[in-house]
């Protein structure tokens, strides 16, 4: 029988955690198992989704820009923490005018806290110009290149690529972490990211 990878992270963290408990004799790979088995579902952890937002990659990209697109107001948060692993990670970087890089991290809750305000406040809209996905095992890794407005048809503001990390534990999709830069003077998207393949809707 496979064991999830989703479940063998979870075993390795509590395991962690109880670190003053693994001096154990020769019982402990007996309780290791015990706890894996044991490991907290992590559907049990987060609000129901919607089955079409998890069901298949393609779906679970595309709910990644539609739920923070949308006029000013609240976003539904609920439908955003359904989508990630309670632990996921939204890091994005900036280039200072002396050349230098700052990196910034949020977990899911923060990353609700920090938007919140950003989106009651304007309107935006974001969605994926190409999405690019490798994938191995359990594993997923999609090169997503995006453009920003602040009208569904309006202006094109930004631009950049998400490197977006995705699990499948065998049941549904999750994020697990979104990584983005922008495109900027000196740090154009790619030509293969910069333009819809034809006929692809917006």
């Amino acid at each position: 029988m496979k064991t999830s990878i989703i479940v063998l992270l979870l075993a390795a963290t509590a395991f962690a955690q109880n670190g003053s408990q693994s001096a154990q004799p020769s019982s402990a790979p007996a309780k290791q198992a015990s706890s894996a088995s044991a490991a907290p579902d992590l559907a049990s952890q987060v609000p129901t989704p919607r089955s079409e937002d998890v069901k298949a990659m393609n779906g679970l990209v595309h709910a990644i820009y539609d739920v923070i697109s949308g006029p000013a107001g609240a976003r539904d948060w609920n439908r955003f923490r359904s989508l990630c692993v309670p632990q996921a990670r939204f890091t994005a970087t900036r280039t200072a005018s002396d050349g230098s890089v700052a990196v910034v991290s949020w977990g899911v809750e923060e990353f609700v806290t920090k938007y919140d305000d950003v989106f009651k406040r304007i309107s935006f809209y974001e969605n994926a110009i190409v999405n690019r996905p490798q994938t191995f095992g359990h594993v997923t890794q999609v090169f997503s290149s995006y453009e920003s407005r602040e009208t569904p048809a309006g202006k094109v503001f930004a631009r950049g690529i998400n490197s977006i990390q995705l699990i499948n534990d065998g049941k549904r999709w999750w994020v697990h972490s979104i990584l983005w830069d922008e495109e900027r003077p000196g740090n154009p998207l790619p030509p293969e990211f910069a333009h819809a393949p034809a006929g692809k809707k917006k």
